[in-house]
């Protein structure tokens, strides 16, 4: 159902990419837009391993929230800093994309959880989380993407 890499000899393990979901901040994430167009925004995520899905926030209505309620089918990227070699001017760069659903969670208990777990790898201190969570939790969607497949690729950007 899903390609393989052509480029396979630039493949890093799923281990790799887990690493990159995990550590990463920011990606973009992409739906099947109004009439057909591809719609991609950057968001902050966080990965779950145990659920092997990704969480973000966002609100409860716009473009992301229809596209989402005709096709739930996503696709989400994320990359990581790079490196470069020793007297070499090029970075190395390994990207991960993940084909999956997406959802709206309903269930509270799973909101509140994951949005915490989520604030924890953006927020500085925790009481700053509280303050946001009394706030605003009730005017927040959590999104989950089951994901369906992952690759990873490192690139010499050269």
């Amino acid at each position: 159902m899903f390609r393989s890499m052509r480029r396979f000899k630039q493949a890093v393990s799923e281990e790799e990419c887990r690493k990159i979901l995990t550590e990463e901040k920011r990606g973009a994430f992409s739906v099947i837009g109004d009439d057909g167009y591809p719609y991609s925004l950057p968001i902050n995520f966080y990965y779950d391993e145990e659920d092997n899905r990704i969480y973000f926030h966002g609100a409860r209505e716009g473009h992301k929230v229809d596209a989402l309620k005709k096709c739930d089918k996503v696709c989400f990227t994320t990359w990581n800093t790079g490196f470069q070699k020793e007297g070499r001017w090029e970075w190395n760069v390994t990207s991960v994309i993940v084909f999956g659903r997406a959802k709206i969670i309903e269930d509270k208990e799973i909101i509140v959880d994951r949005a915490l777990k989520l604030a924890l790898k953006y927020f500085p201190a925790r009481e700053e989380i509280e303050e946001v969570f009394t706030r605003s939790i009730d005017k927040m969607q959590l999104f989950a993407i089951d994901i369906e497949h992952m690759t990873g690729k490192l690139v010499c950007e050269k």
